[in-house]
């Protein structure tokens, strides 16, 4: 089965009507793995022993017909712990490590009937944006396997668009739910900072992170979103207040609703004239269908990159000591001393990327140079936060690219890290503002996927998938199927 061709709710229809079994579908993700995954390289671990019994388990109970998710197979980001299953990170250091326990998602999923089928591909400890930083493998474009599938979540998009499994986990600091999403075709929600828990989400920069789903169709995307969001007393910064159903109006479509194109996003940042093409005709057709489309300015967006990077690379210095070759993972060999051994083992651990941004970071929050690096970069984030305060006092939602470029060739950028990191100017301040953003497929360009995102205030997710499901509707750019171009 390639579950390129149904969405949850047929899946669910046909569990319910008894046309399938979950332990069908689970079989046919191995299936498809065992035949697709060779030439994506989404998947580091598998769990399919535990995965069919738990799949067994659910048909032996009966599937929920109230409950659209049981009984369905899913993918987790290899960065988000999971009992009993291999987590590394996709890091040498983390090789080995077999948690003792889940993370709060991979709970709640579970709890929701869902199979948790396997570990997906990623950049080194969610640091990059093309997935070619993994100390494993590298993950392909099912579109053109030549290029990138974005990153760091790359591994989880690439799964669900090449229709290996039908949802997937990631997370996103800084455009890694969204870039993936934009390049491979497929719906990504970068939700609300707190909104979703990140116990058990292996930290890099601990105020921007959140996790969210990769689905082919945004009401797919609202409902994993409703079983993984929600307070979470293992989290502190988790969403304490009452949350709505996100699927709830979702077909009330867009007339009256005021919709922001902020003017340095669409045209000073976008290096391919197609995206910016396919975003303008996107924008043309919100009009025709009742909304009102106005120029915005988010006036401190060129402070971004530079204040994101500083932030998250000084916090990621922070989280990253943890790992020293004492308590669990890779530890060096033919070491002498107790420094040896931390130094010798992070040294042979970590990657280059990794260790280029403990360095970026800790000069960041050294003596003499915090209140000129960190303490400007925190400063540059408040006024990029009260510019979408601002702009959010006009408009309801913000429509833009999401990426300045289709999908690039693999080695592209990676030799020059500032392109690299310039390559997510446009997905950065969302996190560092900690709104929502929402990045749905909106044409093409050169036979590869563009991607838009819908930008929203904060816990207003339902207003991006309402807004994204009315453009969802009026196109077929969510049926197309990747051309695995390519190949050999």
């Amino acid at each position: 089965m390639n579950f390129l061709d149904y969405t949850l709710e047929v899946l669910h229809e046909k569990l319910v009507n008894k046309e399938l079994t979950s332990v069908e579908l689970t079989e046919a993700v191995y299936e498809n793995i065992e035949k697709m995954d060779d030439q994506i390289g989404a998947f580091l671990a598998l769990g399919k022993e535990e995965a069919l019994e738990a799949a067994k388990q659910v048909d032996e109970k009966g599937i929920d017909p109230n409950n659209v998710l049981s009984g369905l197979p899913i993918g987790i980001k290899d960065n988000l712990v999971t009992k009993g299953v291999e987590t590394t990170a996709a890091s040498k250091i983390l090789s080995g490590f077999i948690p003792t326990y889940n993370a709060t998602v991979v709970e709640r999923v579970r709890q929701n009937g869902m199979i948790t089928t396997g570990k997906l591909n990623m950049d080194e400890f969610a640091m990059g944006g093309s997935t070619e930083n993994s100390a494993y493998k590298l993950t392909r474009n099912p579109w053109n396997l030549k290029k990138v599938p974005g990153g760091s979540s790359g591994g989880s998009a690439a799964a669900v668009a090449s229709g290996q499994i039908p949802v997937s986990l990631g997370s996103d600091t800084g455009g890694s739910i969204r870039t993936p999403a934009a390049f491979t075709g497929i719906v990504g929600m970068k939700p609300t900072y707190g909104l979703v828990s990140r116990y058990g989400l292996i930290a890099y920069g601990s105020s921007l992170d959140t996790v969210g789903p990769f689905t082919k169709t945004v009401k797919d995307n609202a409902l994993v979103l409703n079983a993984i969001s929600g307070k979470d007393e293992k989290d502190s910064t988790s969403y304490r207040g009452e949350l709505p159903d996100f699927t709830e109006g979702i077909e009330n479509g867009v007339k009256g609703l005021r919709i922001g194109v902020p003017k340095e996003y669409i045209k000073e940042e976008v290096k391919e004239d197609g995206v910016v093409n396919k975003v303008r005709e996107a924008l043309e057709l919100y009009k025709k269908m009742g909304a009102e489309v106005v120029e915005v300015s988010l006036p401190h967006t060129e402070y971004g990159v530079p204040a994101y990077y500083i932030l998250a690379s000084s916090e990621a210095a922070s989280n990253l000591q943890r790992f020293d070759g004492i308590r669990y993972g890779y530890r060096a060999e033919q070491t002498e001393t107790l420094e040896d051994l931390y130094v010798k083992s992070r040294s042979e651990g970590f990657g280059l990327e990794v260790k280029r941004r403990i360095m970026l970071g800790t000069f960041s929050l050294s003596s003499g140079f915090y209140d000129a690096h960190f303490k400007k970069a925190a400063k540059a984030r408040t006024l990029i936060m009260q510019d979408f305060d601002k702009v959010f006092e006009e408009v309801d939602v913000l429509i833009a690219p999401t990426t300045t470029t289709t999908a690039y060739d693999i080695g592209g950028k990676i030799e020059d890290p500032i392109e690299m990191y310039m390559s997510d100017v446009l997905t950065v301040t969302i996190n560092l503002a900690g709104v929502p953003s929402l990045s749905i497929p909106c044409g093409f360009s050169n036979g590869l996927p563009v991607g838009m995102q819908l930008i929203g205030k904060h816990f207003d997710e339902q207003t991006l998938y309402r807004a994204a499901y009315a453009f969802e509707r009026e196109t077929d750019y969510h049926t197309q199927k990747p051309t695995f171009e390519g190949g050999e």
